[in-house]
């Protein structure tokens, strides 16, 4: 059996956490912006918002966002660009920079506080 690298570990957790926050934030289950099927489309935008969210406000390359959400990179680098597209809507954004501090103000995973 192999060991699981510890900053996938932390890294996963990061990406729930994204998960989470999104799922509360725009009302959405939070099981569903995980889940490997696509959904509804509120469901598939939600999921871009927080894959968007772990990438900018946790600092997570696209390549480790795409295994902590168990999609492609370019998965994750078309969510980013459809969720930058919709920045120009100033609610949007706003409700955005609350997501990424939020996000940023999290404490770390403990994996990532022994380093």
């Amino acid at each position: 059996m192999r060991a699981v690298d510890p900053r996938v570990l932390a890294e996963s957790a990061q990406a729930r956490l994204a998960q989470n926050v999104v799922a509360f934030a725009l009302g959405e289950p939070e099981e569903e912006i995980g889940a490997p099927t696509r959904g509804s489309k509120s469901v598939a935008f939600a999921r871009q918002v927080a894959m968007y969210a772990t990438h900018v406000a946790l600092g997570m390359s696209l390549a480790r966002v795409a295994v902590a959400f168990n999609r492609d990179r370019s998965t994750v680098a078309h969510a980013c660009g459809v969720i930058e597209d919709h920045r120009d809507d100033p609610a949007f954004d706003e409700l955005l920079d609350s997501i990424e501090s939020v996000l940023r103000h999290a404490p770390a995973p403990p994996m990532e506080q022994r380093a």
